[in-house]
């Protein structure tokens, strides 16, 4: 609501004078607007809202009211909002870090000190609607309770009094609801911010590298789904305890005011919780420092055996792999086995600090024999009720702030490390292309890179100064010179003393062995590698065949093009040249046809051929080709060597790096390399009349001196090279100048129509059917935590340490009656203890008292282990299931199903069911069993509370339907569009050499942030429609007090004072309960977050015959 303008990156405008505070806060000052029924020229509803409409979220009830009637789907739902959009929230954030690191340097640089400053305006905002809610939220039961109960008590009571006391109790109440609807709004809107800004910013980071060495994939998923998603938790929850010195300035005033001296007691033992909760906080931190470690490490597994499934299936590599999973997440169990014992027991503190605080106090206030009166001793316990709500939020808080941290030190980690400076330079002489001199250099990074751009600079120009660019090449006494570097520790070098020169439009062939240094050549290139000393220029722009040919998600078209646009003949000819044409013929929707990720439904040579006509495409200056025809048969090869290399890049400069040693012949130049240093260079004549080690390869193929299978492919090509001249003829294409005499024939023939292509033809969308819950969803969570009887004994631990709490307070109820002999014929409310004749001795009631307290304590121990030891069984059993599926699972699968996808269910989801559902599922029982137990009191006292309760469960259940079938469809979409960003992040991450040698970093930024913001838009509707529930809930609520306050001031002296008491000080903590942020009430669990908790599962894999297909009854 209010906060930074995120369009404006600093408060200086382009003159570079400081904008007003109108200005700057325009877009959020109109939110303040109470009511805005005209503005409808926003694209998302939200920035269209006046103040009631987003503090309400009535802004969702149309998409609600949809999700209702019909499938949600991704095109159906609003745009994230321009304002928290990924773009505008990324640069505002990057200014902030290079401020942060101009000011203190990258170590010192604190971003947690930068995420502050992103958005201490709406945190400050945010912290003033918290501290308006708790003003509200204290009043009640510090002042109208006690008012009350001492109104029903009185003599000389007059109605009307108690009546207006009602209704102040219900305003109050009403406008606490209210602010903290608000607090939620503001807090929704500054953690999605966060997140896009925060992810986006380490996105374009890694993208910037053209290699990643410093960070493995799986942690660069695990940082940017999970570790973003810790931030969006921590902007929401921390800001709440800010008002708990407030809440317990207040409430120690007021219980000092009203019981003594003695409500100190309580008061220090909430003080001393809040101590022992930051030790447990800082304690799991450290656990789960480690356990992301090796989390990590799963992920990245995951990763390599998805991506070269179809190798591992080949060679039967699945046990091996399983076996090296199942110990990674054995490890990484035991890590989450220690952090969830500390985090259950941080989450059971809040019932069982308040139980001990009003235990010990009225123990001692009894011991001290002070008098206790029913109205005084249920205003302290409503008191110290609302209390607890401090205690309650302070998990939440501070394990999002323990987690937040972890993922701020692995955050800042990828932010500081920048890539380093390029060394490629441009070459002086205006004819040389591409320029090495003395070159030597290394994969690894050197510890201190004081080697910078200037030192290669002036190494260049003392280079030149000396030498002449026709005398590069170095005599081999100086090829073997040491380095005088590498003699001082540094990186081994790869590449040594490497000179050579091309000239523009000429062609240079490179050979060697295997690890002889080709590949690291082309990288040098690049600009990839460690630049130790020497000079490397590169004039024109740059095309890059790879290896290993990087093929991304998508249709053939959009592969060749890669973001150039369309052009008809120019497209056709690239096809031709690349002998594309039978292959796009044999695809059932031709170059429309679908593409599996990293091209897994196409063969090694299409894929290198696809690869190849990128480059043609792309019409570039200079030409870098990684063994591009080794994948290829022999008369293909012969073809794309003739019309592509050949004739389509005449005039180009070309690198060709080859074991095809026959093409050699045709290279304006050749050199032989072994060992990282040039061993022999020249034209092919000149080193064939030198008879060296290369004139002896060449000699030995064609004398058919071989026995490895690469030689028996190269001897093919020769005898291809040596066919009749009538058979060349017949195969030849017609030279460029015979084809506009033939009038293109061959090309036109190899013409094909473009053809309507389905969407969808190979990768399968997620169903919509896909993560419904229905109860098979429920049985099989269940089993997977070990059975039906483990499970009912754990939610039996927790009715029963719950059960403990109520029984305290109902025993002091009972206790107070008795001592006071204040029931229904009693005419007094005080009771003084050592007058009073109880059966089992004189202090037996407060011996029961005391053991209520210790019962509580043991039963919220052993639930704590049980619990934690339960649902990490579900989910590592869960996880072994779905491994196990996937390993079953046909190629076909791996084609159709994208590896974002999977990596989706085994990183982000994984992360859900191994943390986040434990604890909101944790605090979800707690809540549940609290409010069944004050609801069985309340109709205990007040039966007709009953009546009440039926009404208002007709409007209940119209909200839940609407609720439930909304959320349930906002879960599924979030879901869904999860998987393609999943998707893009690892195709980026392994295609970063193609992207940056095609300078299309850009276009790729872009598109993540497309991506980000479709996902980050869905989560956002889908945390505000749970807020939207719990408000209206919210609101029964208040109706429900409003009622039994109205009960208790009209039910005259028909009921003891105690039960008047006790059904007051429940229903305010009814209210507290349905607030905790953690718990919107829905029939089943429904956490705040967006973990998939009993409603909205991920899907499991599941294998029926051959076929893979998601269902919604299974888990991940």
């Amino acid at each position: 609501m209010v906060g930074d303008v995120p369009y404006l990156i600093s408060d200086l405008d382009r003159r570079g004078q400081r904008r007003s505070f109108v200005e700057r806060y325009d877009p959020s000052l109109k939110t303040m607007i109470p009511v805005r029924p005209y503005a409808r020229l926003a694209t998302n509803p939200v920035d269209d809202a006046g103040l009631l409409s987003f503090a309400t979220f009535s802004w969702l009830t149309p998409v609600m009211v949809r999700g209702y009637k019909h499938t949600l789907t991704v095109d159906s739902l609003p745009p994230l909002s321009p304002y928290d959009s990924s773009d505008v929230n990324a640069k505002r954030l990057q200014v902030l870090w290079d401020e942060e690191v101009e000011k203190v340097g990258p170590e010192k640089a604190s971003l947690g000190r930068v995420v502050w400053k992103f958005q201490r305006t709406r945190v400050l905002m945010d912290i003033v609607a918290n501290i308006l809610c708790i003003t509200m939220a204290a009043i009640g039961p510090t002042v109208l309770i006690h008012q009350i109960l001492q109104q029903t008590e009185s003599i000389s009571r007059k109605v009307w009094v108690g009546v207006g006391l009602c209704v102040a109790l219900f305003t109050t109440e009403f406008t606490k609801v209210l602010f903290w609807a608000l607090a939620w709004a503001i807090n929704y809107r500054t953690a999605i911010r966060l997140k896009v800004a925060v992810s986006t910013l380490v996105f374009e980071n890694l993208v910037s590298f053209k290699t990643l060495t410093h960070v493995s994939v799986g942690e660069v998923l695990n940082v940017l789904s999970s570790d973003s998603y810790s931030l969006f938790e921590a902007a929401l929850f921390c800001p709440l305890p800010a008002t708990i010195p407030i809440l317990m300035a207040v409430c120690a005033v007021y219980a000092f005011f009203i019981l003594g001296p003695t409500a100190l007691i309580g008061i220090a033992v909430y003080v001393i919780f809040i101590p022992i909760q930051m030790f447990m906080a800082k304690l799991n931190s450290v656990f789960r420092r480690s356990a992301i470690s090796v989390t990590d490490k799963r992920v990245q597994t995951m990763n390599e055996f998805l991506t070269c499934i179809k190798l591992i299936k080949m060679y039967a590599w699945e046990k091996s792999f399983t076996n090296t999973i199942r110990g990674i997440r054995k490890r990484e169990r035991k890590l989450l086995e220690k952090a969830g014992f500390v985090q259950s027991g941080n989450s059971a503190l809040a019932p069982i600090a308040s139980t001990i605080a009003i235990v010990l106090t009225f123990t001692c206030h009894i011991l001290l024999r002070r008098k206790l009166t029913a109205p005084v001793a249920f205003s302290v316990i409503a008191m110290f009720n609302v209390m607890k709500f401090s205690i309650a939020i302070l998990p939440f808080s501070v394990k999002a702030a323990a987690e937040a941290n972890v993922s701020l030190t692995r955050m800042k980690k990828i932010l500081i490390a920048k890539s380093p400076p390029s060394y490629v330079t441009q070459p002086e002489d205006p004819d040389t292309v591409l320029l090495l001199a003395n070159a030597t250099l290394t994969w690894e990074q050197e510890a201190s890179r004081k080697s910078d751009l200037n030192k290669v600079q002036n190494q260049k120009k003392n280079f030149l100064q000396k030498q002449r660019p026709e005398a590069y090449s170095l005599s081999p006494s100086a090829q073997g010179v040491t380095d005088p570097e590498e003699q001082h520790g540094s990186p081994k070098s790869v590449l040594h003393n490497i000179s050579f020169v091309v000239r523009k439009g000429k062609v240079l062939g490179i050979c060697g062995n295997i690890g002889s240094g080709k590949s690291s050549l082309i990288a040098a290139l690049l600009g990839q590698m460690q630049l130790q000393q020497g000079i490397v220029a590169v004039s024109g722009t740059l095309a890059y065949v790879s290896q290993q040919a990087w093929i991304f998600h998508g249709n053939v078209r959009e592969n060749i093009l890669f973001g150039e646009k369309y052009d008809h003949q120019r497209y056709q000819h690239t096809v031709h040249v690349c002998a594309l044409q039978e292959d796009l013929r044999s695809l059932p929707y031709g170059d429309l046809t679908e593409i599996g990720e990293r091209g897994l439904n196409l063969s090694g040579g299409q894929r290198q051929r696809i690869s190849l006509a990128r480059a043609v495409y792309s019409n570039h200056e200079i030409y870098l080709l990684d063994d591009p025809l080794s994948a290829v048969d022999a008369h293909v090869g012969k073809h794309v060597f003739e019309e592509c290399i050949k004739k389509a890049l005449r005039g180009k400069t070309v690198v060709l790096v080859t074991h095809q040693l026959q093409f050699l012949e045709s290279c304006d130049e050749v050199i032989l390399l072994e060992d990282g240093e040039i061993c022999e260079k020249g034209t092919h004549k000149e080193l064939m009349e030198e008879r060296g080690r290369y004139a002896k390869l060449i000699h030995s193929l064609r004398g058919l001196q071989f026995r490895d299978p690469e030689h028996i492919y190269n001897a093919a090509m020769v005898e291809a090279l040596k066919e009749s001249p009538a058979e060349r003829e017949e195969d030849a294409v017609v030279a460029p100048g015979d084809e506009e005499k033939e009038g293109k024939e061959p090309e036109t023939e190899s013409e094909f129509v473009d053809t309507e292509a389905p969407l969808h033809q190979l990768i399968q969308t997620e169903s919509p059917r896909e993560g419904t819950v229905t109860w098979k969803t429920y049985r099989t969570y269940i089993k997977a935590s070990g059975g039906y009887l483990l499970s009912l004994f754990v939610v039996s631990l927790f009715l029963l340490m719950i059960g403990s709490s109520a029984f305290s307070n109902w025993w002091l109820g009972l206790w107070l009656d008795q001592g006071s002999q204040c029931g229904p014929q009693g005419n007094t409310g005080t009771c003084e203890v050592g007058t009073v004749p109880v059966d089992t001795g004189p202090r037996g009631h407060q011996w029961v008292y005391m053991g209520s307290m210790v019962s509580m304590l043991l039963f919220g121990v052993t639930k704590g282990f049980a619990f934690t030891k339960t649902t990490l069984t579900a989910s590592s059993s869960l996880h072994d299931r779905v491994f196990d599926k996937v390993l079953e699972s046909p190629m076909s699968f791996f084609d159709r199903t994208p590896t974002g996808r999977l990596m989706n269910r085994f990183s982000k989801d994984m992360d859900e069911l191994d943390v986040r559902l434990p604890f909101h599922a944790e605090n979800f029982l707690q809540q549940f069993f609290m409010v069944l137990f004050i609801l069985v009191i309340l109709t205990a006292v007040f039966p007709a509370v009953l009546l009440v309760l039926a009404g208002l469960a007709v409007g209940f259940f119209i909200l839940l339907r609407i609720f439930h079938r909304g959320v349930q469809e906002l879960k599924k979409v979030e879901n869904i569009s999860r998987s393609p960003w999943f998707s893009h992040v690892t195709s980026t991450m392994q295609g970063l050499g193609t992207i940056h040698a095609y300078d299309k970093r850009e276009d790729c930024v872009d598109k993540f942030k497309m991506l980000n913001d479709e996902n980050c838009s869905h989560l956002l509707y889908f945390n505000c429609a749970l807020r939207w529930f719990a408000l209206r809930m919210d609101v029964l609520m208040n109706i429900v007090t409003f009622i039994v306050a109205l009960l208790v001031t009209l039910s005259f002296s028909s009921i003891s004072a105690s039960s008047k008491g006790l059904s007051l000080s429940y229903i305010i903590q009814l209210l507290v309960a349905v607030g905790i942020p953690g718990c919107s009430w829905d029939w089943s669990c429904i956490p705040r977050t967006s973990v998939p908790a009993f409603m909205s599962p991920p899907p499991l894999l599941c294998v029926s015959s051959s076929s893979v297909s998601y269902i919604g009854t299974c888990w991940i």
